[in-house]
């Protein structure tokens, strides 16, 4: 049987004196669009760093198809690609030099990374601005080309963090298609956005996270069983486990 994408055991992560990430498990399998939401400081972010290992967890473990990120943390983050809510691109860099320079990282041969980066940037519309330097770049297509970057060694588990972040509409659709087409491939893809109507539309499972636990997890329609709110839109639902009430 094959391990599951992610798997998240009693995670937990203290900055002095406040929880950031409180007793959180959760298990993804392959193949799974999934949003994870909250409000500012409801900790997604340090969610998403310690599964990246880039923050180590003061308790709890996670594992990336079955390689724990502590124990294993190379064999662990091989499958894995994280695109912060502010990608970091070299500006003076072209498209694909950029692409190739991740490649190399990631210790791909020459040929077939100049041939995987020359599909990304079709596929993202970006080709015909291959030899342009990237600061020159729109938001938008900023964000399409570290996407492009994350993806550049095929990863299996794919972490997002706010990606529609100050895109347009043509900009933010163009992402959305991308990451859709992901999952198709078997991708797993952990999503963090404060636009609801996006989770409700692409995420096969959502969490709910507040003050650092996981409130509320499953479809949209186990969360409006959870909270007893049928027929509910996405907003109603997180409201609802995100109240002072509810709390």
């Amino acid at each position: 049987m094959n391990p599951p994408a992610l798997s998240i055991h009693n995670l937990s992560k203290r900055f002095g004196e406040r929880a950031a990430v409180d007793d959180l498990s959760l298990t993804l399998p392959a193949g799974q669009f999934y949003a994870l939401l909250g409000h500012n400081g409801a900790g997604k972010t340090t969610t998403l760093r310690m599964v990246a290992g880039l923050t180590r967890p003061d308790f709890g473990s996670v594992r990336i198809f079955g390689r724990d990120i502590v124990a294993e943390p190379e064999a662990a983050k091989q499958p894995l690609a994280y695109l912060p809510d502010e990608p970091l691109l070299y500006g003076k860099l072209r498209p694909l030099e950029y692409l190739e320079y991740v490649a190399g990282l990631w210790g791909m041969e020459a040929e077939p990374a100049e041939q995987r980066a020359e599909q990304l940037l079709q596929w993202a519309g970006l080709w015909a601005h291959r030899g342009e330097y990237s600061e020159g770049f729109s938001r938008g297509m900023q964000q399409k080309l570290a996407l492009c970057g994350a993806l550049i060694h095929q990863p299996k588990l794919l972490l997002l963090d706010e990606p529609l972040t100050g895109l347009d509409v043509a900009a933010a659709r163009d992402v959305k298609e991308l990451l859709q087409e992901q999952v198709r491939q078997g991708c797993t893809v952990v999503l963090t956005t404060h636009i609801l109507e996006v989770a409700e539309k692409l995420a096969e499972r959502i969490g709910i996270i507040r003050a650092g636990r996981l409130v509320g997890e499953g479809t949209l329609e186990q969360l409006r069983e959870q909270c007893d709110l049928p027929g509910a839109s996405l907003e109603d639902v997180f409201l609802a486990f995100t109240s002072e009430t509810a709390a």
